[in-house]
């Protein structure tokens, strides 16, 4: 382990993965690089509790909200975060950033995660995932039954942020597209949400913008296929058997072209009524809670939504996991 990025307190473990080619979710080599690693990061003294949490990031996104971290250590929970392969700690050069045709790729990393947190003997473990994150780690957890104890989705990814008709045809048009130019680009995201965010452009949060950058973030037709499969089977519904808790902003901001106060208090990102329709088919044990003015990731939201967010997760689960 070395210290992390974030600074003192910190450390960061990599966790070697195997390469590409090798296991069910690879077809064939994917990149020309060197092989792949992710990175566990935690606190310089974890493993002291009963009790911990693994962060999982979103897309174009890494583990930097130290201050939410804190507020689960408070909490007396150990926090952990994954930087998924080739995100944020786990790029290599060679390689490109978020790159996967199939979303079960992760469960090298997830697993490899969450045997090392395992090393410590928790009572209990939390799953935190936030936008993609949560998308992965629900389809994750579904084929992983009793992996842990309870799952914290922050804005999952639940649908495609179109119309009815866009998604279907979009859907249609990938499943051809990708089988033939799987690194064809499709889409590009907008900048409005992360110029929003950082201190460089009137933000408040400062954070690596080579690992979470604003500009020219490629979106991949055989990448997006794999999500809209994710999607399709969260459509289908899953069978969750722990307790769920989907957070999401109050409202939707203007997809394309959000004004400030979109930007301020709304999820700029993705439709909070998908995720509403969409996070009720996780499992039998869901629980939905809206946070009035939130951003699209609740932990990076002003003040008041940031606290109303942390108040109903630390709230839920000391009702749903009693005794701790």
């Amino acid at each position: 382990m070395t210290e992390d990025v974030l600074g003192p307190g910190w450390v960061a473990r990599t966790l070697p993965l195997a390469p590409d080619g090798i296991g069910r979710a690879h077809a064939r080599r994917t990149d020309a690089g060197p092989d792949p690693v992710a990175t566990l990061v935690h606190r310089e003294d974890a493993g002291h509790r009963e009790r911990a949490v693994l962060y999982v990031h979103g897309f174009t996104d890494y583990f930097f909200q130290a201050d939410h971290a804190d507020a689960w250590t408070a909490r007396g929970y150990d926090f952990y975060a994954v930087d998924l392969r080739d995100y944020g700690r786990s790029i290599r050069p060679g390689r490109t950033p978020g790159w996967v045709t199939d979303l079960t790729t992760y469960d090298e990393e997830l697993d490899a995660a969450l045997a090392a947190m395992r090393e410590h003997g928790y009572h209990q473990v939390v799953v935190l995932g936030h936008s993609t994150g949560g998308l992965i780690t629900a389809l994750y957890l579904d084929r992983h039954p009793g992996a842990v104890d309870a799952l914290v989705l922050n804005s999952p990814w639940l649908d495609l942020n179109a119309g009815w008709l866009s998604r279907v045809v979009l859907t249609r048009v990938l499943d051809a597209v990708a089988m033939r130019v799987p690194r064809l680009r499709v889409s590009t995201l907008g900048e409005a949400y992360g110029r929003s965010l950082h201190t460089s452009t009137g933000g408040d949060w400062d954070y690596d913008l080579d690992w979470k950058p604003m500009l020219d973030v490629p979106v991949y037709a055989a990448w997006l296929r794999a999500i809209r499969r994710g999607h399709a089977q969260i459509g289908r519904g899953l069978d969750l058997d722990l307790p769920v808790l989907v957070c999401t902003s109050g409202r939707s901001g203007h997809r394309t072209r959000p004004s400030a106060a979109d930007l301020a208090g709304a999820d700029c990102v993705l439709d909070v009524a998908h995720m509403h329709t969409r996070g009720r088919r996780l499992g039998p044990d869901v629980h939905l809670a809206t946070i009035d003015g939130g951003r699209h990731d609740l932990a990076l939201s002003t003040p008041p939504a940031r606290r109303a967010y942390e108040e109903a997760v630390f709230g839920w689960l000391a009702r749903r996991l009693p005794g701790d």
